[in-house]
């Protein structure tokens, strides 16, 4: 138990930061993605 502690302590909040991180990129992806997807319809518009 002794160990454990200091390498959450250690660990613990890259990780959750990585985890934020990864979440904001993924609802940004999504964003593009949707873009990307309603590229071909806008292009047909004159």
């Amino acid at each position: 138990m002794e160990q454990i502690l200091p390498f959450i302590s250690d660990v613990g909040f890259p990780v959750i930061v990585t985890f934020y991180l990864l979440y904001r990129i993924e609802t940004k992806l999504e964003a593009v993605i949707q873009s990307i997807q309603s590229l071909p319809e806008r292009m047909q518009r004159p």
